[in-house]
């Protein structure tokens, strides 16, 4: 039997590994838009989503973007999912030509109260878990379910037991 907490199955993500992974998926969104391969704006999910949306409109040289704030967890408890704040409707629409830019999906509770909103936006993670997997178009990453994905905004450096014990 184990010691370990359940949200112990970590995937500890550095600023750097972020940074590339957000690359990767830009590379991949490049020239995909619906409007002659451009996309009309970015749409990131607070507060996972901004780093990754930072990059991703500089990488493709989007200068419009926005926020929707989605509320779905306390720490690590999930809870129901609800809008907080919601981008500009003028400029959403339906959602044709806009990328909506997540960390990570996790049961695709956030995404799919956001795609219902947006349902031709074009939703885009850097991390994805199986469960949540469907509601995405595009992302890089995949991990197990039961992996809890540690992100550098969440962590300080500190001493950690080796896993064996002292």
């Amino acid at each position: 039997m184990s010691d370990r907490l359940p949200h112990e199955k970590g995937f500890h993500v550095s600023w750097d590994q972020v940074h590339r992974d957000s690359r990767a998926l830009a590379w991949r969104l490049d020239r995909q838009g619906p409007e002659g391969g451009e996309w009309r704006a970015i749409v990131a999910i607070t507060r996972g989503g901004l780093a990754p949306a930072m990059i991703i409109a500089r990488e493709l040289d989007i200068r419009l973007v926005d926020t929707i704030s989605v509320k779905s967890y306390n720490w690590q408890e999930q809870a129901p999912a609800s809008v907080l704040k919601a981008p500009d409707p003028d400029l959403m629409r339906d959602g044709e030509g806009i990328l909506v830019i997540d960390d990570l999906v996790d049961t695709g509770k956030t995404l799919e109260l956001v795609r219902d909103l947006y349902p031709k936006a074009h939703f885009a993670t850097v991390y994805a878990k199986p469960q949540g997997r469907p509601l995405v178009d595009t992302y890089i990453t995949e991990v197990s379910q039961d992996t809890w994905i540690f992100f550098p905004w969440d962590m300080a450096l500190q001493y950690v037991e080796p896993f064996r014990g002292s």
